[in-house]
């Protein structure tokens, strides 16, 4: 997102933040749902898109617009939050839509963080996403571009409901349509770190051979909370493949202490030998 884009969103977010905080109790869940609607209206109308992004309009003109096709559909709080939105300067059309989206997401994070569920959600995304990925015909099923979005959302639903939390359950239909253009894969990724962003945490991916203890993940937490200055959630991945060792990836920093990649750079040295 350019700059101009992120401050734009930054008063968006910072209106919503306001209504989460607030005396006044505001049904966030539904308010998202109705920012997520308005999202997919936008991705389906290119020309109202453009509209919201003229820069030859003043943003109360762009507010007003979007207002005056609101009118009526949404609550008056999912109103003035898209109105805020739409308000700012933005370097593209797909970039409002992108906000949008993200916003609906917030929204849906917010909502969870206020119930005291948000560590839970986290968590569940990501364990869905592991579940996923280790079942090739799921992964499968629920990856393709190629079957409708709601067909998809059925099938995930059907698993998920009664299991999980609600939010939990909207974050995988926004991850089924694709979060920012992203596959489902990236988006369910992208949803485990959002929440953890909401809970001030890093997300380091271990990736091991074999299931680790409790008490291990609590010190590997423990050290790399003290390189990056603040608290680190781990989430573990266990891939035989790396037959032992770990990797760690956390942010675009890569720590791959696996004995797969030690062989790998054995058997590079000795190719390499006359």
């Amino acid at each position: 997102m350019e700059s101009v884009s992120r401050e734009s969103y930054a008063a968006a977010v910072e209106r919503l933040e306001s209504l989460a905080t607030g005396d006044r109790p505001v049904p966030l869940a539904g308010v998202a749902d109705e920012i997520l609607a308005v999202a997919e209206l936008l991705e389906r109308q290119p020309r109202l898109r453009r509209a919201l992004a003229d820069p030859a309009r003043t943003g109360t003109e762009r507010a007003e617009l979007l207002r005056s096709l609101l009118g009526g559909k949404v609550s008056e709080d999912a109103a003035n939050l898209l109105g805020t939105l739409v308000a700012g300067r933005w370097s593209s059309s797909s970039e409002v839509l992108n906000a949008a989206e993200r916003l609906g997401v917030e929204a849906l994070l917010a909502s969870a963080d206020s119930a005291g569920d948000l560590a839970d959600v986290e968590d569940e995304l990501f364990r869905f996403g592991q579940i996923v990925n280790s079942t090739v015909e799921l992964a499968s099923a629920l990856g393709t571009s190629t079957a409708p979005a709601a067909q998809r959302s059925r099938l995930a639903r059907s698993l998920l409901e009664g299991r999980a939390k609600p939010v939990t359950v909207r974050l995988v239909d926004v991850a089924l349509r694709g979060l920012g253009g992203r596959n489902f894969a990236s988006s369910l990724t992208r949803l485990v770190e959002l929440a953890a962003e909401r809970r001030n945490r890093e997300i380091a991916y271990v990736t091991v051979a074999n299931p680790i203890s409790d008490e291990v993940e609590r010190r590997m937490a423990g050290r790399l909370a003290q390189i990056y200055g603040r608290e680190v959630e781990i989430k573990v991945i266990v891939d035989p493949r790396v037959l032992g060792g770990a990797s760690v990836r956390i942010g675009h920093d890569l720590y791959d202490g696996t004995v797969t990649r030690r062989l790998n750079q054995t058997r590079a040295a000795l190719a390499g030998k006359p």
